[in-house]
């Protein structure tokens, strides 16, 4: 144990993040959607990293497909979270906000049935990006029009966010599961290059991508009767 506090930039943040999420079964469109809630989590003083960890069972297993959307009688809108997390909603409930004030002032969305309803407070922070102003107060979100903005981010940007060392290497050792193991074969096919095991660099091969350069070099041959042609005509 120690009382080391790490200064974490976005960057890594993102970085643990993405890995984590894809470990899980989101779909891979989702999973970009989501992939800033836990720093926003963790920047505005709510459950971030350390909640990520808690919570790791029920965020691997993430459905949202569950999400219902609805609206109760008197025609106000209303987000069914079916259990999930709310990280997992905050999206959906940023989307609806934004449509519903195509057409007014104002709006807001009832969140219901979702787990660790509090953290849809990040909406608030989180909106700033979409020019949405969001106001949370417990299960009711509402929004109004503003200027794209991000403070939040711009903060963290600059400062990063303090967060303990033991956390942070715990956070760090569950995301390294989701790479390939280090092995001396993984590290020689590292990046686009390959090296052999006698140290030869085979590099790109032709399956590597499927970028068509046929458009920047012509075949010898078209090349020839164009550089003949032009000899004639000089000659005329």
């Amino acid at each position: 144990m120690t009382d080391q506090i790490l200064r974490v930039m976005p960057r890594e943040m993102r970085m643990m993040s993405e890995r984590i999420f894809s470990l899980t079964d989101l779909p891979k469109g989702f999973a970009l959607m989501v992939g800033d809630v836990v720093m926003y989590s963790e920047a505005m003083d709510l459950g971030g990293f350390k909640m990520l960890l808690n919570r790791l069972d029920a965020v691997l297993t993430t459905d949202p497909s569950k999400l219902r959307f609805k609206q109760d009688p008197a025609g106000a809108l209303v987000l069914d979270g079916g259990g999930v997390h709310a990280w997992f909603v905050v999206p959906s409930v940023l989307d609806l906000l934004a449509e519903a004030l195509v057409g007014s002032a104002t709006a807001t969305v009832e969140v219901i049935n979702v787990m660790d309803a509090a953290e849809i407070g990040i909406a608030t922070g989180l909106g700033c990006r979409a020019g949405l102003e969001v106001t949370f107060d417990g299960s009711r979100i509402s929004a109004t029009r503003t200027e794209p903005a991000d403070p939040v981010l711009d903060r963290i940007m600059a400062k990063g966010c303090p967060i303990a060392a033991d956390l942070w290497w715990e956070v760090w050792a569950k995301a390294q599961t989701a790479l390939t193991p280090d092995s001396a074969v993984s590290r020689r096919h590292a990046g686009v290059n390959i090296v052999a095991e006698d140290g030869q660099i085979i590099g790109r091969t032709d399956n590597d991508d499927d970028t068509d350069v046929s458009f920047i070099a012509a075949p010898e041959a078209v090349s020839s009767e164009n550089s003949n042609q032009k000899s004639e005509d000089l000659k005329q």
